[in-house]
C-alpha cells in the first residue's frame, strides 16, 4: 500500500530534482510509479492538493498544459466511443489507462455542459477532432432544448378543481391547494364538509367553467348544486382534464 507519507517524500523529491517545480501528473506517474488513485485517497482533489501540503505550490504553466491534456484525452475517448462519454465510461477508462485523468480533472470546468463548450472550442483548433464537434453541438442543442423545455413547463400552472358536499349541495369551485380550500370551506358552514373528488388540471378556470356549464340548470346559488348519483359519478369519473 502506498502511504501518504511517501507520497508527500516522492513530492517533495522530484521536485528538488526539477529545480524546485514539482511535476505535472504524467511526469510524477512515470517517474515514480504512483498512480492516480493512490493519492486520490488521501487527497480526492487531486495531485495539486498534495503538491500544496508537501510545501510547494502547483505549477501554473503545468496546470494549463494539463488543461490541454484533459480535453484531448475527452476528445480521444469521445472519437473512440462515437459519442460524448459518461461518467462511468471516464472513470472505467481512468482505471484501465494510468494516462488518462481522473473524474476531479474534469471537474475543474464546472458542469458538463460547460465542459463541452470548453471542448467543442479546444476542437475547433484541432482539425483531428472535427467530428467531435459534432458531437459537442448535438449535446449543446439537446440541453439547451430540454431547458425550454422545463421552463414552459414551470409556466403551465398546475391546479384543482373539486367536488365537495354540504348537506345535500354539492360545490364545484378550483384551488392551487384543494385541501386548504376544504378548510377554508368547513369553518364557515354549519354542515359538514366531505370532498367527493379533486380533478388535477393545467386549466383550473375552464374546467370549472365547463362543469358549471355542464351542470347549469341544477345550479341554486353561486358554486353550488343540486346534483343527481349519476351527475356526481361522471364527475368522478374524471382524473385529469
Amino acid at each position: 500500500m502506498v502511504t501518504k507519507t511517501h507520497i508527500l517524500q516522492e513530492i517533495k523529491r522530484t521536485a528538488e530534482e526539477n529545480n524546485r517545480t514539482p511535476l505535472g501528473m504524467r511526469r510524477f506517474v512515470s517517474e515514480t510509479g504512483i498512480k492516480r488513485y493512490d493519492w486520490e485517497k488521501y487527497w480526492p482533489r487531486g495531485l495539486s492538493e498534495a503538491i500544496r501540503e508537501a510545501g510547494y505550490s502547483p505549477n501554473q504553466l503545468s496546470r494549463s498544459l494539463d488543461i490541454a491534456t484533459v480535453l484531448d484525452k475527452y476528445a480521444g475517448l469521445a472519437q473512440e466511443l462515437g459519442h460524448l462519454p459518461v461518467e462511468a465510461e471516464l472513470l472505467f477508462k481512468s482505471r484501465s489507462d494510468c494516462t488518462f485523468p481522473g473524474k476531479n480533472a474534469f471537474k475543474r470546468f464546472g458542469t458538463k455542459l460547460e465542459l463541452v463548450e470548453h471542448l467543442a472550442q479546444y476542437c475547433r483548433s484541432h482539425a483531428v477532432y472535427n467530428d467531435v464537434i459534432s458531437l459537442c453541438e448535438e449535446y449543446v442543442s439537446q440541453v439547451q432544448q430540454e431547458s425550454a423545455n422545463e421552463s414552459e413547463c414551470q409556466e403551465v400552472e398546475i391546479g384543482f378543481v373539486y367536488l365537495i358536499k354540504s348537506g345535500r349541495f354539492y360545490k364545484i369551485g378550483r384551488s392551487n391547494a384543494a385541501g386548504r380550500r376544504e378548510y377554508e370551506l368547513a369553518i364557515q358552514l354549519p354542515e359538514k364538509v366531505k370532498r367527493i373528488r379533486v380533478i388535477r388540471t393545467d386549466d383550473p378556470s375552464g374546467i370549472e367553467a365547463y362543469w358549471h356549464k355542464r351542470f347549469e340548470v341544477k345550479r341554486k346559488k353561486g358554486e353550488w348544486f343540486e346534483l343527481k348519483a349519476t351527475d356526481v359519478a361522471a364527475f368522478k369519473r374524471r382524473k385529469f382534464m
